[in-house]
């Protein structure tokens, strides 16, 4: 069986290695069975609006739904005897997210963006999160909550 840092430390390298994460900035920070954090920092090319200088919307939304979608795959797994690597592999291809809703509360300014996730529900098919996106001051951003996919 894989051990629980066997899995954060395969989860964490893919999670890395997508361009998408690469491309935005997107680093894991945290990650257990009832709490996810991601962090990154402002780039010009995540601008949504250069006469403000603000983070784009979409990458607001993609924050939390990446943070949220850690968190779903990390608390299912606390229930699952994953014996492989293959095992795992198979897990993850099926997990997928369901709904999203982001609140946007306030422009993305900042020189650092946390995206952190708390678990509502986990259930073995359906997983509830709650996600919010705060800036490096403290200054909340947005909320949401993701519905996902997770057996």
């Amino acid at each position: 069986m894989l051990s629980k840092q066997e899995t954060q430390l395969w989860l964490t390298s893919v999670f890395n290695s997508l361009n998408f994460n690469k491309n935005l900035g997107l680093n894991i920070t945290i990650c257990e069975s009832d709490k996810a954090e991601i962090r990154f920092a402002w780039d010009d090319k995540l601008m949504g609006n250069p006469m403000q200088k603000i983070l784009h919307g979409g990458v607001t939304a993609t924050a939390l739904d990446t943070v949220g979608g850690i968190l779903a795959i990390y608390s299912r797994l606390d229930n699952m005897d994953i014996v492989n690597q293959e095992q795992l592999v198979e897990f993850t291809k099926r997990v997928g997210t369901i709904d999203l809703r982001t609140d946007y509360l306030r422009p993305g300014r900042g020189d650092e963006f946390i995206a952190s996730a708390k678990l509502i529900r986990s259930g073995s098919r359906v997983c509830v999160c709650r996600m919010e996106l705060h800036n490096n001051k403290g200054d909340q951003i947005a909320f949401g909550t993701g519905t996902y996919l997770v057996g």
